[in-house]
């Protein structure tokens, strides 16, 4: 899990326009009239938010953001990143305040945002405290990170997941870092041109990454000048040898693994040599961290 001093910074990182989203996440949900909330109408009232599941707490300023934006308030007793709930419990975290047909309206929303950055988070977390428990520093000095498989619309969300977690973000988009696959290498015509064009195109501010298939592929991209190789869909003994190999000769180069690596096979991937281990699964095969959000007397059931 990420530290506290980290995890309090997360939210400053957020970029000014974020809400639009929780905006066009609401508009998704009532594009038009609002049933059910005109039945209850807008009596103050206060609904408890209940986890029914053991995980990491991840995404709260999401949550707060759609409540803020419809007039309600929320207050917690847990933090980002704490781990809360129970097996066969229903756990309070945290309780909103607002006109009932507000709360009623960004329920689904809310609930959605917080399940999925908690699922999120928790996945990561349970990876790397086992990578803690190892005693080879060679072991501990793989990073996790995710990949740019995120969900369309909720990409923010699961980057931020994966940060409260403890895992690095990997690229944020198509911008932040130059990525060769196979299919732009074959329109390029052959590794060390697409590299050659790459940097070219991306100045010396923008990092250049190719994936690599075999042994050849990383040797030619590497004196082609990559800034990172991904060694893509080999076994953990073959890829831990073949990042020494290529170490030995260019020390400075990153060498990440990816491709089919899932949590019970994470640790057989990390070595020394590995700098960056990538899992897909961390934000499209996670589980949700089941919650629930219950106005007054109901909360108890």
């Amino acid at each position: 899990m990420t530290d506290s001093s980290t995890l309090s910074k997360l939210p400053a990182m957020l970029s000014p326009t974020w809400r639009d989203r929780v905006r066009e996440w609401l508009k998704d949900d009532v594009p038009g009239f609002d049933y059910g909330g005109a039945v209850v109408g807008a009596k103050e009232t206060e609904a408890t938010l209940l986890c029914k599941a053991p995980g990491v707490l991840a995404g709260v300023p999401f949550f707060d953001a759609v409540f803020e934006e419809l007039g309600c308030s929320v207050s917690w007793s847990a933090a980002e990143g704490d781990r809360v709930g129970k097996a066969g419990a229903k756990v309070p975290v945290a309780t909103v305040r607002g006109a009932a047909n507000r709360i009623l309206l960004g329920e689904r929303t809310a609930l959605q945002l917080i399940s999925r950055a908690s699922g999120i988070a928790s996945m990561v977390d349970d990876i790397v405290a086992q990578q803690r428990l190892q005693d080879d520093e060679g072991v501990k000095h793989t990073k996790l990170s995710g990949t740019r498989k995120t969900t369309p619309g909720l990409r923010l969300l699961e980057k931020y997941a994966l940060l409260v977690g403890g895992a690095d973000t990997h690229r944020m988009d198509l911008s932040s870092m130059i990525m060769l696959k196979d299919n732009h290498i074959v329109s390029a015509g052959s590794i060390t041109k697409a590299v050659e064009e790459a940097k070219r195109l991306g100045g010396f501010a923008i990092k250049v990454e190719v994936e690599c298939a075999r042994e050849s592929h990383a040797e030619e991209a590497a004196k082609a000048g990559a800034d990172v190789l991904m060694l893509d869909n080999f076994d953990a003994d073959e890829a831990k040898a073949v990042a020494g190999r290529i170490k030995a000769k260019f020390p400075h180069i990153i060498i990440e693994a990816s491709g089919g690596i899932v949590k019970d096979t994470f640790l057989s991937y990390c070595s020394e040599h590995i700098d960056v281990i990538s899992m897909g699964g961390l934000t499209q095969n996670v589980h949700h961290v089941d919650f629930s959000l219950k106005i007054g007397e109901y909360a108890a059931f």
